[in-house]
């Protein structure tokens, strides 16, 4: 297991301009300190808040590496502008010609043996300030290139004093360092577990892929329900045809069914004209009585 840093990170934390409902972006630039190839890949605990592009890639030996990261719009102010994310940067060595395409979750796994190294950084939030002095841009504190000059003290001798500007941003990232070491120190614990247990999730991709994902998938939606309403008219049609098919098929038999006691009715009156006897018997009685006239008088 080699104990040489692979990786060097500008800047050690994210700094974010903070204003409610708009985004705002932090560059870090990473550079390979190493002679081997290395992967890297970013993790947050806050992956819906944060977008980071690219969130994994390769790095050359001795070559550097940008990627940026997205606070989205926030619609309520956090208290005392404090924010408790934190992003979670792992590297390892690979193989010599190594692309994007081939790196997976199993290079970042801490059982597979492979010597994983791991730097936190923290976040930052700044409000827009008012101060002439400092302006916050990208996570750096920049002079206002619009400052107001500063007024001359002129002393009894004619001396001109003019007090240093560098003097108020050296005085004011002093307090600052302090204050950030103070946070670093609360909240080690918080990362420390996030990072041991490999419960940091991954950073989703673009934004407006998602969003245009979800609208593809709405329209999919929409479309599927629209023919699984076709579908229950044409059923409702379906079933009223065989409704009255149903309806006119009763009404045939009816029908028949009283052609049939007609007939019969019919039949039975015919049977009592003929008084009694059915017409067949009484041919068979005069044909007999007939041929026994024939014999008894040639």
């Amino acid at each position: 297991m080699t104990t040489t840093e692979l990786l060097q990170i500008q800047p050690p934390e994210l700094r974010f301009l903070f204003e409610l409902k708009k985004q705002s972006s932090c560059q870090v630039q990473i550079v390979n300190k190493s002679d081997q190839y290395v992967a890297f890949k970013v993790k947050t605990t806050s992956p819906k808040k944060y977008c980071v592009r690219p969130n994994l890639g390769i790095i050359k030996p001795k070559e550097t590496c940008d990627f940026t990261v997205t606070m989205q719009a926030q619609r309520t102010e956090p208290l005392d502008m404090q924010c408790k994310d934190k992003f979670l940067i792992q590297s390892t060595i690979v193989p010599f010609g190594t692309t994007e395409d081939d790196i997976t979750s199993d290079m970042f796994a801490k059982d597979s043996g492979k010597y994983i190294e791991e730097k936190k950084l923290r976040v930052v939030l700044i409000s827009p300030s008012s101060s002439p002095v400092l302006l916050p841009v990208n996570g750096e504190a920049k002079q206002e290139s619009n400052k107001v000059p500063m007024e001359k003290d002129r002393v009894p001798s004619g001396v001109e004093n003019i007090p240093p500007p560098l003097k108020v941003c050296e005085e004011f990232k002093g307090l600052e360092t302090a204050k950030n070491m103070e946070e670093d120190r609360r909240d080690e614990d918080v990362v420390a577990r996030h990072s041991e247990n490999e419960n940091v999730p991954d950073i989703k991709p673009e934004n407006d892929a998602a969003q245009l994902n979800s609208a593809e998938e709405y329209e999919q939606l929409k479309s599927r329900l629209s023919i699984m309403d076709t579908k229950l008219r044409a059923a409702d049609v379906t079933i009223l045809k065989l409704d009255e098919e149903m309806r006119m098929n009763t009404q045939e038999k009816d029908l028949l069914r009283k052609e049939l006691e007609d007939m019969r009715r019919k039949v039975d009156m015919r049977r009592v004209q003929a008084g009694g006897f059915p017409l067949l018997f009484v041919c068979m009685v005069a044909l007999v009585s007939v041929v026994l006239g024939y014999y008894i008088h040639p």
